[in-house]
């Protein structure tokens, strides 16, 4: 991973982290709004300019790809980078979440 990915990404903002998380399963920009907003019980919505501006920078970025398009809908799908940034940013929050356990 280079320097710019990681200093981009890493720590990751809670919606680039939502995309990820939800195109370990190909998936559009609107279908991951729903989920998130299933996932977090609606505390949190992304906004369109939000969601396809993300998808836009992770897609240059080499974090996700454009799979195929249905229904005027773009499908993308996580890269092997993007399962690496979620992989880092997934152990950092299990990390913080042991570390706050442990000072309960």
């Amino acid at each position: 991973m280079d320097a710019h990915i990681k200093r981009v990404y890493v720590p990751m903002t809670e919606t680039g982290f939502y995309i990820l998380l939800c195109l370990q399963t190909p998936n559009h920009g609107y279908g991951i709004v729903q989920k998130v907003k299933e996932m977090t019980n609606g505390d949190i919505v992304l906004a369109p300019g939000t969601m396809y501006g993300s998808l836009s920078k992770m897609e240059k970025d080499g974090l996700i790809r454009f799979l195929k398009e249905e229904e005027k809908r773009k499908i993308y799908t996580i890269t092997d980078l993007g399962s690496e940034v979620l992989n880092i940013e997934m152990n950092r929050i299990e990390r913080l979440y042991k570390n706050m356990e442990e000072t309960r």
